[in-house]
């Protein structure tokens, strides 16, 4: 079969090769790779930035952000041969820490966690894969195509819960949401706040167009700018940072409501640095009863929420999402970005 490998650690080394079919162990199901999304990870693992081969190799197939119909599935097991399903990226670490042994592996303690196409295991950029009956979620087969998405969306998924949870303290009511960042993670986290009934605002450096348009079928409000300057009178109740930018994610700390709360999901580059009044921002926390928090990855619950939420929402939305495809044969040309592009996905079929 045909799989798309990479040298962990290693520019320049992707490639589309011949690779001995899989062969199930006990317990697993047998797929076949329908497409798989390519984000802002796929392509620093391209660039050599990190990555991790399994043991005993130095090649391994990349990709995260499955998608593909079961072919064979284990006895007993929840699933059927048609199924369509996507696998979870994460596993826990073998010590384990408290939090994997509780199947909280999303918030591993000690680092030791694999992740699929990421750290020591194969991805999902395979025309056939293999994965745990327990680490697969069934979609509803009106996601077939758009069912590339429910990885990005168990991030926001986790977001959300984490947000709500935090909210639980006291008195919880929130009426506006702003999200910084209008990407694949920004649009789906906007997704997520409309079907919880609250006023949504998106803001991005893109000037109107596909985004403007994604965030105004929603009922949205989109901002086409770079800082926070129009919402330090009417503050939002919760932030979900989506871009990493430095400046930005200062600037979310001091721009929500009274006891309001910051998401923090975009990463920031290092080797920058910027003026910051601590003071202000610690006095704006402290006396507001604020929170900022850091999210990544999701477990087996967040893949379902996202599968849930995205078989609620209107499918022509979330087709526009996906802004590129092409077929494994170019794989390579995804890991390039486009102007204008939300999600690129490869085809694995073809």
């Amino acid at each position: 079969m045909r799989a798309l490998t990479f040298v962990p650690g290693v520019k320049g080394t992707l490639d589309v090769e011949e690779v001995p079919d899989p062969t199930p162990g006990q317990g697993e199901l047998l797929v076949q790779g329908l497409a798989l999304g390519v984000c802002g990870t796929d392509r620093e693992l391209e660039r050599g930035e990190y990555g991790w081969a399994p043991p005993g190799r130095e090649r391994m197939v990349i990709g995260h952000e499955s998608l593909g119909r079961v072919v064979q599935a284990p006895e007993g097991s929840a699933f059927s041969p048609g199924d369509l399903v996507v696998g979870v990226v994460r596993r826990p670490d073998p010590v384990p820490c408290g939090a994997c042994a509780r199947g909280e592996f999303d918030m591993c303690r000690n680092g030791r966690y694999t992740e699929r196409g990421i750290k020591e295991i194969d991805g999902y950029a395979a025309e056939l894969w293999t994965v745990e009956a327990g680490y697969a979620v069934r979609l509803d087969p009106a996601l077939e195509s758009v069912g590339v998405l429910v990885e990005p969306a168990s991030v926001v998924a986790k977001a959300w819960e984490q947000i709500e949870r935090i909210g639980s303290r006291a008195w919880f009511e929130p009426h506006t949401l702003l999200v910084t960042g209008a990407g694949p993670i920004g649009l789906l986290a906007a997704l997520l706040g409309h079907q919880r009934g609250l006023e949504v605002h998106v803001l991005d450096r893109a000037p109107r167009g596909l985004k403007s348009e994604l965030v105004e079928a929603l009922g949205g409000t989109y901002h086409s700018a770079s800082t926070l300057e129009s919402f330090t009178a009417a503050k939002p109740d919760i932030i979900i940072e989506c871009t990493g930018a430095g400046q930005l994610v200062i600037d979310t700390m001091t721009t929500t409501s009274a006891a309001g709360i910051v998401c923090l999901c975009g990463l920031a580059p290092g080797g920058r640095a910027h003026r910051v009044d601590a003071g202000v921002i610690n006095r704006d926390i402290v006396l507001e009863n604020d929170v900022i928090f850091g999210t990544v990855n999701g477990n087996l619950r967040h893949f379902r929420d996202a599968a849930t939420a995205l078989a609620a929402a209107d499918p022509e939305w979330l087709r526009r999402l996906i802004t590129r495809e092409v077929p494994l044969s170019r794989a390579s040309e995804v890991f390039e970005p486009a102007e204008n592009d939300v999600k690129a996905v490869i085809d694995l079929t073809r």
